[in-house]
């Protein structure tokens, strides 16, 4: 018990650290929560400090997921179906920590760079194929935020596709984390359906277009 507890606690705090908030304050001075869609990760990192930004922000976001699951299989290395239900465990714990930063009164990002990493971590092979899904579907619609939900989706296929030994605990755990970033996208989804999510590379992002919509309709009204 105390093995685990050292462990979540660990991999929950490493997975709150909010890299994209830090890097725009110290770079920019400004809190990246007041841009866009208010969100920390890569994607609205890169609308108010750059692309530079975002790309460290995916990264960071990445190996601190990483960084999490390894030190768990350190801990409790895999067995012959696959990751020890430990490692999966602080996945999962990372992800969480993520999307609710204690350090941010639990207002983080959507997941998808952490939970990147700690696939790569736990399974390299779906991770890989994970970021062929996203790429396709953002070459082909440039939409960040469909190829973020579809390669979520696809995590669980993936994974009964390319994982042969597999314990339940994975699928289980691979699935919560998949469905979790999938509902912070909700917004997005929401979006999606009404064709009003921006595409990646166009001057304004959805919620700017959005704002100052509901300004123009304030000023008419006034």
């Amino acid at each position: 018990m105390i093995l685990w507890l050292i462990t979540l606690t660990t991999a929950y705090l490493l997975g709150s650290i909010p890299f994209g908030y830090l890097l725009v304050r110290f770079v920019q001075q400004e809190d990246v929560r007041d841009t866009g869609s208010g969100n920390i990760g890569a994607t609205n990192v890169a609308r108010a400090g750059g692309a530079t930004l975002g790309i460290f922000t995916l990264v960071l976001d990445a190996m601190k997921g990483f960084i999490a699951a390894f030190l768990a299989m350190q801990f409790a290395p895999n067995t012959v179906n696959g990751p020890s239900t430990l490692a999966i465990a602080a996945a999962v714990a990372a992800v969480i920590g993520h999307i609710f930063p204690v350090w941010l009164r639990f207002r983080g990002g959507k997941g998808i760079a952490t939970a990147l990493g700690v696939f790569i971590a736990l399974v390299p092979m779906v991770a890989l194929a994970s970021v062929g899904v996203f790429a396709l579907i953002v070459a082909t619609t440039r939409l960040v935020s469909l190829g973020s939900i579809l390669a979520a989706v696809s995590i669980p296929f993936l994974a009964i596709l390319l994982v042969p030994h597999r314990s339940p605990a994975l699928l289980v755990g691979l699935s919560f984390i998949s469905l979790l970033s999938i509902i912070k996208h909700h917004a997005n989804i929401v979006r999606l359906l009404h064709g009003k999510e921006s595409r990646f590379g166009s001057s304004k992002n959805a919620d700017s277009t959005d704002e100052n919509s509901d300004s123009t309709n304030k000023k008419v009204n006034a």
